[in-house]
């Protein structure tokens, strides 16, 4: 099973990376830094989901901006999900990050930009090396 992106470059639109079960859903508080640094990932407002899915669980969390300070999320714990079905919706300025089991092969390359439903970011059963890629 491949997992997609999760998080739309253009409008905010956060999909389910595949399907599965939303297992845990988890608010955080916090603060509005730019979302591009590091820090953001534990100091900002976020909204974790946990998916259970037939290959593992994932984790999918958005991440509020500097510019936008706003996640919008209707999930209800239990739900079940098919791969490409809307979690969220996050502002400008924000962004989603996609927390895979150990052993599956990423197959995007740090730095690439990821189009929700588009860009594949790994694949449960394959096993591709890691890829690298070149900065432009």
């Amino acid at each position: 099973a491949e997992a997609d992106a999760a998080g739309a470059a253009t409008n905010g639109l956060v999909a389910a990376p595949m399907a599965g079960r939303v297992a845990k859903l988890a608010y955080s508080p916090g603060k509005f830094f730019n979302a591009s640094l590091d820090k953001a990932s534990t100091d900002n407002e976020r909204m974790a989901t946990k998916l259970s899915t037939a290959d593992g669980d994932i984790g999918v969390v958005q991440i509020a901006g500097l510019i936008a300070r706003r996640i919008v999320s209707s999930l209800r714990e239990g739900e079940e999900l098919i791969a490409g079905q809307r979690i969220g919706l996050i502002r400008f300025g924000s962004r989603a990050e996609v927390y895979l089991p150990p052993g599956w092969a990423v197959l995007a390359v740090t730095g690439q930009r990821a189009l929700g439903g588009e860009t594949v970011l790994a694949d449960a059963r394959s096993a591709e090396p890691l890829r690298v890629g070149t900065e432009h």
